[in-house]
């Protein structure tokens, strides 16, 4: 099974190697049916994890984030990815920056709680203009 990603356009993705984007696609690959494609491009919003400042993009079906690491984050480039899973939410993330930032927005993020991600996404969508 493969599930395709679509969250990176224009300036966001000149922070990130393609070969860290590639790996997250391939590890998210397992989470979704091969016929389905996730558009995660809701937002985003800048938000603090780990000491250091993120972009938060909610994608289509309306439950799954991708977590940025902005310019200037020590753990940048790095993304996390988080998404239902059969017992809750699964997070996954890749990138070659600093391994400390990245490992304390980790467990900032694997602390969230369903209410937690349900707020963020529909925080994301706030930015959307009518």
């Amino acid at each position: 099974m493969h599930a395709r990603y679509s969250w990176l356009t224009g300036n966001h993705m000149s922070y990130f190697r393609r070969s860290a984007v590639v790996g997250l696609l391939i590890s998210l690959g397992a989470v979704a049916d091969e016929s389905s494609q996730l558009k995660c491009d809701i937002g985003p919003i800048t938000k603090t994890y780990g000491a250091a400042k993120w972009l938060v993009y909610s994608c289509d079906d309306n439950r799954s984030l991708v977590i940025v690491s902005t310019p200037g984050n020590p753990a940048a480039p790095f993304i996390f990815m988080l998404h239902p899973a059969a017992n809750g939410y699964q997070l996954h993330g890749e990138g070659t920056g600093s391994k400390d930032a990245s490992a304390a927005a980790l467990k900032e993020l694997n602390a969230l709680t369903e209410h937690d991600i349900v707020a963020l996404v529909l925080e994301t969508k706030q930015t959307v203009k009518k």
